[in-house]
């Protein structure tokens, strides 16, 4: 062998090890971050003054045009009532019942004058109540009739959300509450109603959770169509381990999979037994406009087929980035750096109170000359990084999908991440670690269901109890036609 054949063999030896090294210290990072970490995604330089990345020697030229651009300065408007709300965030709300203690001191001398009062306000709680309601139904007999006749009337009973239980509206409208915002098991539940003196069988309370489902299904599928009705929608999907009567021993790993229009503040969940493109293609098969997304390849054919608009979420692009800091700090901080001046601009956005048209306006002047000099140094970049390494696979996630992560700067209702769609699913993976499993894939189904219609309550801040106990006192003499005033937010309207 040769010794230039020998010297290239060595080179490749030589930076295989290297990139070896560096991916084995990239995931040693990733754990300690992990473990010891600070979860906030937040970018904070170390030089706060510093927006250009210093590369010595060959790599300088790559850079220069990032460091002879022009320094853009950014002004944050802070709304009035932000100090009053830090003044006030531990104030008593007003809405809560008071009960007054009159104290008066111990001796009070002849002749005293009253001249005012010094209140003291502490919040107190008592345990919320269980109680029985008992319908006595009044029976008359009719004039001109004896008692043997059938000439009696009676009081009519009230239609009852499941016939022959005896759990009445509010009660399983906790039940799916305490499930599905505050991820108690059934078991759970259980154990909490007998330390109240209640014993009801498991079978009794997991029976009422699924036949308060059933009855809601209906408006889930109104809350469906209204979603696919809207022009822009972000989409993300978890695991969730389900039982199954095929699996002995083990549990199926199925997937929730969210749509949610961030614009009107609606979301569905929808559950498949897997994570391929079936799911998806059939659930957007009527839906037309923008799809968010985090570049999951399961999309791809979908929008080809059903013409719609691809974008992809900054902020995973990011993720990337700011994972490669530990192994190229220079290249990931500035685009780290970039990227911040991108968000910040959002936030002035946001403080103004921008309107679609003005946002959109304010971007494309200020962001996308960001954007594309950011786009141009990336590639730059890309070729004199290890493909393999960290900051080499940061770099080509964002190449590839550079146009679809910057889609957002044309049209102002579009958002630059999916962080809204992120947030809402986040419930069931809290949800997950508490109950583990679902039961059955149809178990699965409900629970998505609810997810849904909760999901929707919370993100317009309506108290997902109330709203739940009023439709299904209502909910089996409620016209079909009609089921659609029965969704959270149009519910909410009626109340006012």
């Amino acid at each position: 062998m040769s010794t230039s054949a020998k010297d290239n063999d060595y080179k490749q030896l030589y930076e295989s090890a290297i990139n070896k090294v560096e991916q084995l210290q990239h995931e040693l990072n990733q754990l300690k971050k992990m473990i010891f970490g600070v979860r906030q995604e937040r970018f904070i330089p170390a030089d706060k003054n510093q927006l250009a990345l210093d590369i010595p020697t060959e790599q300088s030229a790559a850079v220069c045009n990032v460091l002879d651009a022009k320094k853009v300065t950014y002004v944050k408007v802070v709304k009035q009532d932000a100090t009053q709300r830090r003044d006030s965030s531990h104030t008593i709300p007003s809405h809560l019942r008071r009960e007054d203690v009159i104290i008066d001191p111990d001796h009070i001398p002849a002749g005293s004058k009253h001249i005012g009062t010094t209140e003291t306000e502490v919040l107190e709680y008592k345990p919320a109540e269980i109680y029985v309601v008992r319908y006595i139904r009044n029976k008359y007999l009719l004039p001109s009739a004896d008692e043997t006749s059938s000439k009696i009337i009676v009081g009519t009973l009230p239609t009852l959300p499941v016939t022959k239980s005896m759990m009445g509206p509010g009660l399983l409208a906790q039940l799916v509450v305490e499930k599905i915002c505050d991820h108690l098991p059934v078991h759970r539940q259980q154990q909490r109603l007998e330390r109240d003196g209640i014993k009801l069988p498991y079978s009794t309370l997991s029976d009422g959770f699924a036949k308060t489902a059933a009855l809601i299904t209906p408006i889930y599928r109104a809350l469906v169509t209204e979603v696919l009705n809207a022009d822009y929608l972000q989409a993300d999907e978890t695991s969730v381990p389900v039982l199954d009567k095929d699996k002995k021993g083990s549990t199926h790993r199925g997937y929730y999979w969210l749509y949610q229009d961030s614009i009107n503040k609606l979301l569905v969940f929808d559950y498949q037994p897997g994570r391929g493109r079936e799911g998806p293609a059939e659930m957007l098969k009527d839906f037309y406009g923008t799809l968010q997304t985090d570049a999951y390849s399961a999309y791809n054919s979908i929008v080809d087929t059903n013409n719609i608009t691809l974008i992809h979420c900054l902020a995973h692009a990011r993720r990337y980035f700011s994972d490669a800091i530990y192994s190229d700090r220079e290249r990931a901080e500035y685009v780290l750096e970039q990227l911040q001046l991108v968000y910040q601009i959002e936030r002035d956005s946001r403080a103004l109170n921008h309107d679609n048209e003005k946002r959109a306006a304010s971007r494309q002047k200020q962001s996308l000359p960001i954007l594309k000099k950011l786009g141009s140094w990336m590639e730059d970049q890309y070729k004199q990084v290890l493909p393999q390494s960290p900051i080499g696979k940061a770099l080509a996630y964002s190449i590839k999908r550079w146009d679809k992560l910057c889609a957002f700067v044309y049209d102002g209702k579009l958002h630059p991440d999916n962080n809204a769609a992120e947030r809402s699913i986040r419930a069931t993976v809290i949800g997950r670690k508490n109950y583990l499993f679902a039961g059955s894939h149809e178990s699965a189904k409900r629970i998505a269901m609810l997810y849904s219609l909760i999901g929707t309550c919370k993100l317009h801040n309506i108290n997902p109890s109330l709203w739940l106990k009023d439709v299904l006192t209502v909910i089996n003499d409620h016209p079909i036609n009609r089921i659609k005033e029965l969704l959270p937010h149009i519910w909410i309207t009626k109340q006012k």
